[in-house]
C-alpha cells in the first residue's frame, strides 16, 4: 500500500457494489448488484496497457472536461503529513509521474511511459534497480531523472533527524524508504536502491506524489546537486524546511508537472483547479485540452451539477442511495452510470491520550455500536449486500481474512453497562456512567459529509442506552489540521491505501506517522515489522494478520464498513474511477463522443 490517505469521503480503502433501486435508470445490461452498464468492468484497464506495462493510449484531442469530486485540491506535495489527503491525489494522478501506475483491478503496473524497467537485482542484499527512460522531463524543460528519486528516498527514509532526533522531513508514510541505506545515481537514469532487509512492495516505492522536482528545491534552497546531500548533511534543515512547507497550495514556478497535464491555476477560495496539457509530456498527447475539476461535497449536489451539464464527470467516493438513483435516471440523457469496490473504509479512531486511555471505556463503546444497524439504514440502498468490515489490515476475499470485530462490537447496551460496572464506573441520576469524576462522555469529530452527520446519530441513541453519552462534532477542516494533531476523542474518517500493505505500520505503530491517535503496542509493531520484511508473500501475510488481531484486541480502532464509489459520466468513451488515484488516472486517453 503506497501510503495511506486520509479522505472525507473515506478514504482512503475499498469498495463494494450499488444496488439498483427502483427508480433507477439504465436497461436490462446493467448489473444487478451496482446498476452500472455492463461495460464499465472493461474500463478498469488503460486502452495501450500490456500485460504489466501501462503506457497512456493515443487518443484524439478534444476540448475542455469538468469533474466534480467530493473535495478540493489544496497541496502539491500530498506526502507532507499535514497535507495528506485522497483529493489531492486525484488531482496530482494526470500532473506528477511516478513508478507505477495502478488501473481500476488495482493492479501494480510498470509506468513505461517514464520508466524502461524495475528490476531486482540482488535478493541477498536486496538490491533493486530502477531505469529511467531518456528524454523525459517536467514542464520547465528540465529532467525528471535519477536526482528526483534520490530526493523521494531523502524526504521519505526518515533518516535526517533534527536536534530532538525527530525526522526533519514531515512525510506522510516513511515505508521501504527508511530500510534503504545505499541510495545511488549509477548515471542520470539509473537509481539503485540497496535494502538493508527484504521489501517485498518495493513497487509502491517512488510513486507519482513522491516524485517531486529536485531541480525546483536546488534553486530555492541553493543546494548546488541534491544525490551529495546525505542525512547527516548540514543543508538538510534547510531543504527540509523547502519540502515541508513551500510545496503547499500551487505557485507555477515552483511546481512543474512531469505527467500529461500541468496545473495551469488553482482559485484556493473554490478550490478548483484547472489542467491544461504539459507541452513536454513524453507520451500520448491527445484526450481534452484543459480539464477542470471542481470541488462539490454534497453528493447529491454533485448529481444534480450533471444533470444540468455543469459538469461532464460525477466522481464520488460518497455512497449516497439518493445521489446513486439521480444518477442511473440520467441514462435517457446519454449519462453512464458506475460503481465499484475501492481499497476504502470508514472508521471510527479512539484518542488513547484522552478519555479512552481506559481499555474498559473503548471495549464498552465498542459493545454499543451496532454497525449492523449503520450498514442497514445508510448503505443497503446503494449496495445490496453491504455489510460491516470485520478486518482492518485485509478485505473480504483477501489471503489473511479473518472477522476480528462481529464478537467485539454491536454486542448490546447490556454488555457495555456489564463491562463498565465491573471496571468501576457508576451510572449517576442522568443515566450516565462515571468514574474517578469523570462522565463517560466523549465527541465524534468528522468533516461535513451528510453520511457521516447520519452515522452519529444512529450511534448517540445507540449508546445512550448504555449509559454512554455521545456528541457529534463537523468540523470542515478536521482532515486538514485536526486530525493529524490528534485533536478529538472519537475520529469519523477513512484510509484510502494502493494495494501496498507495507505502508499500513505508519498508522498503526509506535509513533508511526499516521498513528494520530496514540495506539501502542509492542506486539503489533513486532508483527508489523516481521510482515515487512518478510522473504516470501505467505509469512507476510501471516505477519499481517498477527498484527490485524492486536489491533483489534486493543479496541483502538471499529471499522465500520467498505465504502463504494460511484461516478456517472456524459460525452466521454469511457470513465473508471480507480480507487487510490480517483477519475484521472487515464484521462489522457479520454475521448469525447459528442
Amino acid at each position: 500500500m503506497r501510503r495511506s490517505k486520509a479522505v472525507s469521503a473515506w478514504a482512503l480503502v475499498a469498495g463494494t457494489a450499488l444496488l439498483v433501486s427502483a427508480c433507477g435508470g439504465g436497461d436490462s445490461s446493467e448489473d444487478p448488484n451496482t446498476g452500472s452498464s455492463a461495460d464499465v468492468k472493461s474500463m478498469a484497464t488503460g486502452k495501450a496497457e500490456s500485460g504489466d506495462n501501462y503506457k497512456l493510449a493515443e487518443a484524439e484531442a478534444s476540448d475542455q472536461v469538468i469533474v466534480g469530486i467530493d473535495e478540493g485540491f489544496s497541496s502539491y506535495n500530498n506526502d507532507e503529513v499535514s497535507a495528506n489527503s485522497s483529493y489531492n491525489t486525484y488531482v496530482l494522478t494526470s500532473v506528477l509521474s511516478g513508478a507505477d501506475v495502478l488501473n481500476g483491478n488495482n493492479k501494480v503496473l510498470l509506468n513505461n511511459d517514464v520508466l524502461e524497467s524495475w528490476t531486482v537485482t540482488s535478493s541477498d542484499p536486496q538490491v533493486v534497480e530502477w531505469k529511467i527512460k531518456p528524454n523525459v522531463k517536467w514542464s520547465d524543460g528540465e529532467a525528471w531523472d535519477c536526482d528526483d528519486f534520490y530526493l523521494a528516498w531523502l524526504s521519505h527514509s526518515e533518516k535526517a533527524k533534527g536536534p530532538d532526533g525527530e525526522a526533519v522531513f514531515k512525510n506522510a508514510s516513511p515505508a521501504g524508504y527508511q530500510l534503504v541505506d545505499a541510495p545511488t545515481c549509477k548515471d542520470d537514469l539509473t537509481f539503485e536502491a540497496k535494502f538493508s532487509e527484504p521489501y517485498l512492495d518495493y513497487k509502491g516505492m517512488f510513486s507519482s506524489t513522491a516524485m517531486l522536482p529536485a531541480h525546483v528545491l536546488e534553486k530555492n534552497t541553493g543546494v548546488a546537486d541534491i544525490t551529495k546531500v546525505t542525512p547527516t548533511s548540514p543543508e538538510v534543515a534547510q531543504i527540509s524546511e523547502f519540502w515541508n512547507n513551500k510545496w503547499k497550495g500551487f505557485n507555477a514556478e515552483l511546481m512543474p508537472s512531469s505527467g500529461p497535464y500541468k496545473i495551469t491555476a488553482f482559485d484556493e477560495n473554490s478550490q478548483t483547479v484547472t489542467l491544461e496539457k504539459n507541452p513536454n509530456w513524453v507520451g500520448a498527447k491527445g484526450g481534452p485540452n484543459k480539464i477542470i475539476v471542481r470541488p462539490i461535497p454534497d453528493t447529491k449536489a454533485m448529481a444534480t451539477a450533471l444533470q444540468n451539464g455543469e459538469i461532464d464527470v460525477a466522481a464520488s467516493t460518497q455512497p449516497d442511495a439518493t445521489a446513486a438513483n439521480t444518477i442511473k435516471g440520467l441514462s435517457s440523457q446519454g449519462v453512464t452510470y458506475g460503481s465499484a469496490s475501492q481499497l476504502t473504509f470508514e472508521h471510527l479512531d479512539l484518542n488513547f491520550n484522552r478519555m479512552f486511555a481506559d481499555k474498559d471505556l473503548r471495549k464498552a463503546f465498542f459493545e454499543t455500536v451496532d454497525r449492523q444497524e449503520v450498514v442497514d439504514k445508510l448503505l443497503k440502498e446503494v449496495q445490496a449486500d453491504a455489510q460491516p468490515l470485520n478486518s482492518i489490515v485485509f478485505f473480504p476475499g483477501e489471503e489473511g481474512f479473518e472477522d476480528q470485530y462481529s464478537q467485539k462490537a454491536g454486542l448490546g447496551p447490556e454488555a457495555a453497562a456489564k463491562t463498565l460496572e465491573a471496571a468501576g464506573w457508576v451510572k449517576g441520576g442522568d443515566g450516565i456512567f462515571a468514574k474517578d469524576g469523570k462522565r463517560a462522555s466523549a465527541t465524534i469529530t468528522h468533516n461535513e459529509n451528510a453520511r457521516r452527520s447520519q452515522t452519529v446519530e444512529i450511534i448517540i441513541a445507540q449508546a445512550a442506552k448504555a449509559g454512554i453519552e455521545i456528541k457529534d462534532e463537523t468540523d470542515a477542516n478536521f482532515l486538514k489540521g485536526r486530525l493529524d494533531k490528534g485533536d478529538y476523542d472519537i475520529a469519523l474518517f477513512g484510509w484510502s491505501a494502493a494495494p501496498f500493505k507495507a505502508e499500513q505500520p505508519s498508522i498503526y505503530i509506535t509513533g508511526g506517522g499516521q498513528n494520530y491517535q496514540g495506539l501502542t503496542d509492542p506486539r503489533i509493531d513486532q508483527a508489523f515489522k516481521a510482515a515487512t520484511s518478510a522473504t516470501d508473500e505467505a509469512a507476510a501475510t501471516k505477519s499481517y494478520a498477527e498484527a490485524d488481531k492486536a489491533i483489534a484486541e486493543n479496541y483502538a480502532t471499529l471499522p465500520l464498513f467498505q465504502t463504494p464509489s460511484m461516478w456517472g459520466f456524459r460525452g466521454i468513451d469511457r470513465v473508471y474511477m480507480q480507487s487510490y488515484n480517483g477519475a484521472l488516472w487515464n484521462a489522457g486517453e479520454w475521448k469525447k463522443t459528442e
